[in-house]
């Protein structure tokens, strides 16, 4: 397998407009770097939040621009300093955005082989394609000190970390809160408290759930009871609203949590910022951004990937279990109908393209 001199790539030329394919080339890969060929790309709601608001993300980033930051894929080359893969083996990742040969909305990129992990035989590209973005931020949110701090699973001592304590996942239906839930389990947390409709109860108790609440119903006062007696250790918000800011705030204040956090991916809420400093015991809203190539979080991506990946990981062992997906056949043409349903809801699943 070798890389074109060109392959085609889904621009987005100016804001709210729909994708164009496009050609463009690759260049030549640097030492510590491979080429993929892209075979899926998961949809996350970043995707559409850039297409339809704006390039937020990166300062200077500008159109025509390529979007997509979660695949998978086969190894289509190899860098100079590259000796742990090989051509033709399967892989996934999480790149990043503003850089157009590392975003998946197109047939190959590049990306420094050290954030890429080995497709374990009984996952398929479809399902490890939604891997990576969503572990990141729920680990970024658990182990980094941007988060909450916590010593990690595959650090020694980091199994026990939870070991009689309590964790709240606010969201646990999203696929960052699947995949929190797994690593909460992972950390050893002896109380695992989520929320959630009703028909995602079962799947998220199969996942280490061990008590799922109601999400249109949950108070603080819920959560405080179905911590039995343990303390809790933080909160984590998947979901990141007005409204989840202020019951994550809630619940530490009612259970007399002190020194925690209501760990959030997104932005702080300016309501729940206040109520957090308003009374004992005070709360602080910890906003995280999982960005895998992000120098102060290379660290962690590596460790994380080294984990999922290969045929002796959590994928491959089972301790770890991809989302749920609902896949969009058809290529690059069809990554305007993946946004779509992304943007229009879906519950319990991870929206992947298929190439």
């Amino acid at each position: 397998m070798s890389v074109p001199q060109t392959h085609r790539a889904a621009f987005i030329h100016g804001k709210g407009e729909a994708t164009k394919i496009g050609e463009r080339s690759l260049g030549k890969l640097k030492p510590d770097e491979i080429a993929i060929k892209v075979a899926a790309t998961a949809i996350n709601p970043v995707d559409w939040k850039l297409r339809d608001y704006g390039l937020f993300i990166v300062p200077g980033w500008d159109y025509p621009a390529i979007l997509g930051s979660d695949g998978s894929g086969t190894v289509a080359a190899v860098g100079d300093d590259v000796s742990n893969f090989s051509v033709g083996e399967r892989v996934f990742f999480q790149s990043g955005y503003g850089n157009p040969d590392v975003s998946t909305f197109q047939e190959y990129i590049k990306i420094p082989a050290e954030v890429v992990a080995k497709t374990p035989k009984n996952i398929s590209d479809e399902e490890a394609a939604g891997i990576v973005l969503a572990t990141h931020a729920a680990a970024t949110a658990f182990y980094d000190k941007t988060g909450h701090g916590l010593k990690a699973p595959w650090s020694e001592g980091g199994s026990e970390v939870g070991k009689g304590k309590a964790v709240v996942i606010l969201g646990g239906s999203s696929s960052v809160g699947q995949y929190a839930i797994q690593l909460a389990r992972l950390s050893g947390f002896e109380r695992i408290i989520t929320n959630a409709s009703a028909a995602h109860h079962e799947n998220l108790k199969a996942l280490g759930a061990h008590v799922v609440l109601d999400r249109h119903a949950s108070t603080a006062q819920d959560f405080k009871k179905a911590l039995d007696g343990l303390p809790l250790e933080l909160v984590f918000d998947t979901i990141a609203i007005k409204e989840t800011q202020l019951l994550g705030v809630e619940t530490l204040q009612a259970t007399g949590t002190k020194d925690s956090n209501v760990v959030i991916v997104g932005m702080t809420d300016e309501e729940a910022k206040k109520l957090g400093e308003s009374k004992e015991p005070k709360v602080a809203i910890k906003g995280i951004l999982g960005i895998a190539l992000a120098p102060h979080l290379r660290y962690l991506i590596t460790a994380l990937t080294d984990s999922l990946g290969g045929e002796k990981g959590w994928l491959a062992s089972g301790k770890f279990k991809p989302n749920k997906v609902e896949i969009t056949a058809g290529g690059l043409e069809k990554l305007q109908e993946g946004m779509e349903k992304n943007k229009t809801g879906v519950s319990g699943v991870k929206v992947v393209v298929k190439y």
